[in-house]
């Protein structure tokens, strides 16, 4: 999809202006390898763009930026940049992207994937115990009132005006930006991720009741996701006004969405995005013993995903050009 649309859409001769290098960014990169596969896929994109249309006899050159938290690992990102790499130079960008970035007019495509939907923020209504959002006993909004749901949406609007507003500045006329992050259907709540995150609200109020835990802690502690739906990310896009949508669309991220759900692998995978949090707010001495009756109560969770009736591994990716 994303090679289509860029061939399709992509003037490089306009965006490069009789320069040769072509500037790319990941907006939440991590660690790699993920990241490092994404931004080959681009280059090699535009590289056979760039010849086929036989724009210069000159070698493009391209700059890649990895951009994440402050407290992202970069070390670990670099130290797996493949020895034989020729093809981009590679420099690190701490910060939230939520913020600036970059110059002016000085980014020809940025790319973000499984990032966009971590809020910048907690809602602050979900710490007061006195406001309607309060949240007790889960930590997330699936299933949830609906002040809860509202105060969560209200944050993913603030954050996408201003993750919108920065890449307007930083973006070339004609540049691209290509999103994938977990989506709903118009008009449902739910996602898969969302169930995840419940089932482990559900076991950390087990811990409650084994006296693991104080009720506060988990009463206190709410998991910073949106997943958003085609209507919502379209009505933020066109409320900017600065962007062109390409594609905005549904897809299933799995290649057989017949085949049943490895639930020790999902599992797993929900310790992988979910232990700093909850190591941060309730000590690490807690995730072993978390992850540990999650795997026991397996099945718990199994019948909470196929129970809900909702598709699973739905995806929305949206490619957006600057105007």
């Amino acid at each position: 999809m994303m090679k289509e649309a860029l061939i399709q859409n992509l003037d490089i001769k306009k965006l490069l202006s009789g320069s040769t290098t072509f500037t790319i960014v990941d907006l939440g990169c991590s660690v790699g390898p993920n990241t490092l596969f994404a931004m080959e896929n681009i280059i090699e994109i535009v590289e056979n763009k760039y010849h086929s249309e036989r724009l210069g006899s000159k070698k493009l050159e391209f700059q890649v930026f990895f951009n994440d938290l402050t407290a992202n690992d970069f070390n670990t990102l670099f130290a797996s940049l493949p020895d034989e790499r020729k093809k981009y130079f590679a420099a690190g960008v701490p910060g939230s992207f939520f913020t600036r970035l970059f110059p002016c007019s000085s980014i020809h495509i940025a790319y973000s994937s499984s990032s966009l939907h971590w809020l910048s923020k907690l809602p602050v209504e979900l710490q007061d115990k006195n406001s309607p959002a309060w949240n007790p006993g889960r930590i997330h909004y699936t299933g949830a009132p609906e002040a809860v749901v509202r105060a969560y949406a209200n944050q993913f609007e603030e954050d996408m005006v201003m993750f919108l507003n920065a890449r307007s500045q930083e973006i070339v006329g004609g540049g691209m930006i290509v999103i994938l992050m977990p989506g709903v259907p118009d008009g449902v709540l739910t996602h898969d991720v969302g169930i995840a995150l419940t089932f482990l609200g559900s076991i950390l109020m087990d811990m409650v009741q084994e006296g693991l835990l104080k009720q506060d802690q988990v009463d206190l502690f709410n998991f910073p996701h949106v997943y958003p739906s085609v209507k919502e990310m379209t009505r933020l896009v066109e409320k900017n006004g600065c962007f062109e949508i390409i594609k905005m669309e549904q897809r299933n991220a799995r290649t057989n969405t017949e085949a049943p759900i490895d639930i020790e692998s999902a599992i797993m995978h929900l310790r992988a995005f979910t232990q700093e949090s909850v190591a941060n707010h309730m000590g690490t001495q807690i995730v072993d013993q978390l992850f540990t009756k999650a795997l026991q109560q397996k099945s718990r969770f199994s019948y909470m995903l196929y129970s809900s009736g909702i598709e699973i591994g739905v995806q929305l990716f949206s490619l957006l050009k600057r105007k």
